[in-house]
């Protein structure tokens, strides 16, 4: 199984400095970005446990990121905490709910609070990707099951009808009987 990634998105290096130190130590790879347009060009080629998003950045500023985030099929679901610097704004919370995020954090916040809330997120990726794998596993097994039963009755066509019209040969009377499909 692979790693998961966190992306963290802040147009002030200190901040992401600082995010990448609070996430030490967690099973994820970090990756960090300046920008909205940086973080949806990563998007495009990579899944993301979560995403740790600046609501206040020069240009995109993170509402319009989270906006474009869950635009995309493919990114509609990964989840998004906002961190900002602003006021306790309760009217800029709403407007990052609003737009698809999680959570909304105000600086200065507790790291610890962060790095379990980011885990928690870690965690259900990983449930994820391991739910997936077992589907995917267990649509191979159907399909080779498929195959199998194709095949086995195929073989007792085969034996079925050479036996037709000959004197009942009791091994061939036993190797029918074992082909046949047992209670399911």
């Amino acid at each position: 199984m692979s790693t998961a990634r966190v992306l963290l998105v802040d147009d002030r290096s200190e901040n992401l400095l600082a995010l990448e130190a609070i996430l030490q130590g967690l099973p994820v790879n970090t990756i960090a970005v300046t920008s909205g347009e940086e973080a949806l060009k990563r998007l495009l080629s990579e899944d993301y446990a979560a995403i740790l998003l600046d609501a206040q950045m020069p240009g995109m500023d993170g509402f319009e990121t989270a906006r474009h985030i869950k635009q995309r099929e493919k990114t509609r679901h990964t989840p998004i905490i906002f961190l900002t610097a602003a006021d306790r704004d309760a009217h800029l919370a709403m407007r990052g709910y609003s737009v698809g995020a999680v959570d909304y954090i105000t600086k200065p916040f507790d790291p610890w609070m962060l790095r379990t809330k980011v885990k928690v997120f870690i965690d259900l990726w990983a449930q994820g990707q391991a739910l997936r794998q077992t589907s995917e596993r267990t649509k191979d097994l159907r399909e080779r099951e498929g195959l199998l039963t194709r095949r086995l009755d195929e073989v007792r066509d085969a034996l079925a009808s050479w036996q037709d019209g000959r004197d009942a040969d009791p091994e061939i009377e036993r190797i029918l009987s074992l082909l046949e499909p047992g209670p399911a």
